[in-house]
């Protein structure tokens, strides 16, 4: 699954809200591989989105709504959609679009309203999914156009082909393979927590026991079953998310989904291993394959990648305190300009204001 366009109206913050993933035109020696669909060049989607922000900027609940749809994908119910309305007075939507397996441009649309009737609560939704195929020749504007002009096809969410997807939020992995089992995982696990925690001296796989590992340090062993530990307190916060970090790396290696969405992975690990893993994450991307990656790190942005890759959400500091959503191509034209420049001098208007923190200092408590 490649999501190209995101809308969505009266969901959380989000009002009128758009993100879009196409990209207008081929950059010359790339340092992200295969932009674009195989075989069909002119297609051209942003594989790595780096999505940056304050707090309560809607990182989370970004993840939250896309993992919905997902599951609206796997079983057919829509009906959560209607947990995340905002102003239960007004209608809320999401739309997105999205390509499938095998070359289709797929829309997604729902239009939620809430009713109160005989004291009772009553929920009507309008959806549909409608699809065009991808011509060799396309570009995605081309095909959002026949979209919209009302040139689609309807089709049921049991027919749309997609392959599988990750969200991991934190210390939680919520996707369609939620084992992994493989030796070579053990290895990637292995790596990651000795690079975390060097008294860590060997992970071992509990054969007779399903997602179980001992980790051998240098005065104990400490047993993990499904990614938590068996006994609290025993590692530091950061050592904990190598289960986490790994099965990110290995999931992607693997090639077990093509959409990955990692939310505050890193929170608690150091800068550079942060900055380490993003890069082989970036590296191991399948074809057809899309990563959207949210940190506070902003060491991030000095990363060699195209300037299109770095994405920042903000909150309105007025009412109706909507979110909005920038992109960093949108403000930097020239190949000379810095991403961690513009972010250090808040071209994007991202970050948060602290005057009310330094406030504090003079009040008469």
């Amino acid at each position: 699954m490649i999501i190209m366009d995101v809308r969505i109206d009266n969901m959380f913050a989000f009002k009128n809200f758009n993100m879009n993933m196409s990209y207008p035109k081929k950059i010359v020696n790339s340092t992200i591989e295969g932009e674009f669909l195989p075989e069909r060049p002119n297609f051209r989607y942003r594989k790595v989105n780096i999505i940056m922000g304050s707090n309560a900027t809607g990182k989370t609940t970004l993840a939250r709504i896309l993992m919905s749809f997902a599951n609206y994908l796997r079983s057919g119910n829509y009906f959560e959609f209607a947990e995340f309305i905002n102003d239960v007075s007004q209608n809320a939507s999401f739309q997105i679009d999205f390509v499938g397996i095998n070359n289709r441009l797929y829309r997604f649309y729902i239009n939620i309203e809430k009713n109160t009737k005989d004291d009772k609560e009553e929920i009507i939704c309008t959806k549909k999914i409608e699809y065009v195929d991808i011509k060799k020749s396309d570009r995605y504007e081309t095909c959002a156009d026949r979209l919209q002009n009302g040139w689609g096809n309807s089709i049921d969410y049991k027919d749309v082909m997609v392959n599988g997807w990750s969200f991991q939020y934190g210390d939680k992995i919520y996707n369609q393979t939620i084992h992994l089992n493989d030796d070579r995982y053990t290895n990637i696990l292995e790596w990651v927590m000795k690079t975390l925690d060097p008294s860590v001296e060997k992970i071992v796989k509990v054969t007779d026991t399903e997602d179980t590992y001992v980790i051998r340090m240098n005065n104990r062993d400490i047993v993990v079953q499904n990614g938590n530990l068996m006994i609290e307190d025993t590692l530091s916060s950061g050592t904990k998310r190598g289960f986490y970090i790994a099965y990110a790396i290995a999931s992607m290696m693997f090639k077990m989904h093509n959409f990955y969405f990692c939310d505050e992975l890193f929170t608690y690990v150091n800068s550079d291993i942060e900055m380490a893993c993003l890069s082989l994450l970036i590296d191991k991307i399948p074809p057809y394959g899309q990563l959207f990656f949210t940190t506070h790190n902003s060491d991030i942005a000095e990363m060699d990648l195209p300037k299109h890759a770095f994405c920042f959400f903000k909150k309105n500091k007025y009412e109706p305190y909507d979110i909005a959503y920038v992109n960093a191509s949108d403000y930097l034209k020239k190949s000379t300009e810095s991403v961690k420049n513009a972010l250090d001098n808040d071209v994007f208007s991202s970050e948060p204001d602290v005057e009310k923190i330094y406030a504090i200092a003079d009040l008469n408590i």
